[in-house]
């Protein structure tokens, strides 16, 4: 497995789509006279995170990734954006982030040692591969589906589209119903 290949580009699209999905949620609240505040906050359920923290928890997996198969600094936002262009900003500049990391910085981070400690005193202890495979890519994707959700939720006109709107580039010409 080679992290950098598998996790990188995955990364990157996921966050450039979570940005789209922002500027129609933010565009569906202009447009429907909603506060966009009522969006900022809002939450699937009363113990869970609203959709400011699900963008910022994103990032910080983004920068999870680089600080524990690279050595890089962290680099993730301290706190929740107070409005859609803060949340748009914080995943341009983890996407700026993941693309300025060479692949050679992944040299060896399949066999790499981690060592995960949550903020609960709980270590875990793993390859690389095995932080990318059963951690990163969880957690990742766990934030950026439960924010979708959360725009869902609210009544954001979201589809698969636009959860996979990378896939447009794979399309082979002339079988788009349409197009």
């Amino acid at each position: 497995m080679d992290p950098y290949t598998l996790a990188i580009p995955t990364y990157v699209q996921m966050l450039r789509g979570l940005s789209a999905q922002l500027s129609k949620g933010e565009a569906f609240a202009a447009d429907n006279g909603l506060s966009t505040d009522d969006l900022l906050t809002a939450r699937l359920a009363p113990d869970m995170f609203p959709l400011s923290t699900q963008v910022r928890f994103v990032c910080t997996q983004a920068s999870d990734l680089l600080r524990h198969l690279t050595g890089a600094d962290s680099f993730a936002p301290a706190e929740d954006a107070a409005d859609f262009e803060g949340l748009r900003a914080q995943l341009a500049d983890a996407v700026a982030r993941l693309e300025a990391t060479p692949a050679s910085a992944f040299d060896g981070a399949a066999q790499r040692k981690v060592e995960l400690k949550l903020p609960n005193g709980v270590v875990f202890d793993m390859t690389g591969e095995q932080f990318v495979r059963d951690w990163a890519f969880a957690q990742f994707y766990f934030h950026a589906t439960t924010a979708y959700a959360i725009l869902r939720h609210k009544g954001v006109p979201l589809g698969k589209p636009d959860w996979v709107s990378h896939m447009f580039a794979y399309i082979r010409p002339g079988t788009f119903p349409g197009g």
